[in-house]
């Protein structure tokens, strides 16, 4: 009987360590090798300020009320509040300090597309690098050099305010083995290069889901609501649906969406309000065949 019941305890042990090292496999984090971020050569500076604009860095990074020059002083700062605690966006500025003047290629790029700090621990997705994973090397590149000729500032951002358990960052690699992925949000048959343009703008540098797609309870994508707009995910309000079944926009044509983008003004004179605001003056610094390729995809995507 006693050696039954040793056989049963032993059983279980190795039940438990292997469950607790599949447990640990699934949530350590992921960076790409060094090696995946060599030779990739000068950096493209215009490309790179392309990408910096489309991705909306200013939005976050630059102070609150920012204008003109000033957008490009990524001194981080702002609060961010959300379901899950309030995040403090972090100083992106070439500060060797308190920014990433310090950082390396590989370190940059693993944090943007992989969620990975320098310090090899996960990042949590406020940052949406969910989104990001779609660069490139190249691309990363190109941006990480822009952000390097930008002014320094030696501005500390405060540590996040998260209460347990959404302050533990190990698990965040729990969520992203549910909601992590760099493939195609949505399929679109027979896509040209126009469409296949806008898809890469607005499903990764413009990480437009992450406001205008709802999430489940643990903050991943609904992905059947893909653009359909729902409840802000800083709180206050509600974010539009902008896919072809949308009563705001679905009227509109492409020429309407990549008008709005460039001016501002809606088909009706109307202008863009809200967080919109910022997205919008972004994005108009983008050439006018990237806004008309965002509308393209925006046009060709399921009505919602």
């Amino acid at each position: 009987m006693t050696s039954i019941w040793s056989k049963i305890l032993v059983a279980g042990v190795v039940v438990v360590a292997a469950g607790a090292a599949t447990a640990w496999a699934l949530a350590n984090p992921d960076p790409y090798p060094d090696s995946h971020w060599a030779d990739l050569g000068a950096p493209d500076l215009a490309k790179g300020e392309q990408l910096f604009w489309a991705g909306g860095c200013a939005s976050c990074h630059a102070a609150t009320g920012a204008t003109g020059d000033a957008l490009k002083v990524l001194s981080g700062g702002r609060a961010l509040p959300s379901p899950f605690g309030t995040f403090h966006i972090p100083n992106i500025s070439p500060d060797p300090n308190a920014g990433i003047g310090n950082w390396t290629l590989a370190e940059f790029g693993n944090a943007t597309t992989r969620g990975v700090g320098p310090n090899g621990e996960h990042l949590f997705p406020s940052f949406p690098y969910g989104s990001y994973a779609r660069l490139s090397t190249r691309d990363v590149n190109d941006l990480f050099g822009y952000l390097k000729t930008l002014p320094p500032s030696p501005n500390v951002a405060p540590p996040h305010q998260l209460p347990f358990p959404y302050n533990i960052r190990l698990a965040v690699g729990g969520w992203k083995f549910l909601y992590f992925s760099d493939q195609p949000r949505v399929q679109l048959a027979s896509a040209d290069d126009k469409v296949k343009r806008g898809q890469f703008l607005v499903e990764g540098p413009g990480h437009c889901g992450e406001c205008h797609t709802p999430r489940d309870a643990t903050g991943g994508f609904l992905p059947d609501r893909w653009l359909a707009g729902g409840p802000n995910p800083e709180g206050k309000g509600t974010i539009p649906n902008i896919t072809p079944g949308s009563k705001d926009i679905g009227s509109w044509s492409e020429s309407d969406i990549a008008g709005y983008l460039e001016t501002g003004f809606t088909p009706d004179f109307d202008t863009a309000g809200g967080s919109m605001v910022e997205v919008q003056q972004n994005l108009a610094h983008l050439p006018k065949s990237d806004l008309e390729a965002i509308a393209a995809y925006l046009k060709a995507v399921p009505a919602r």
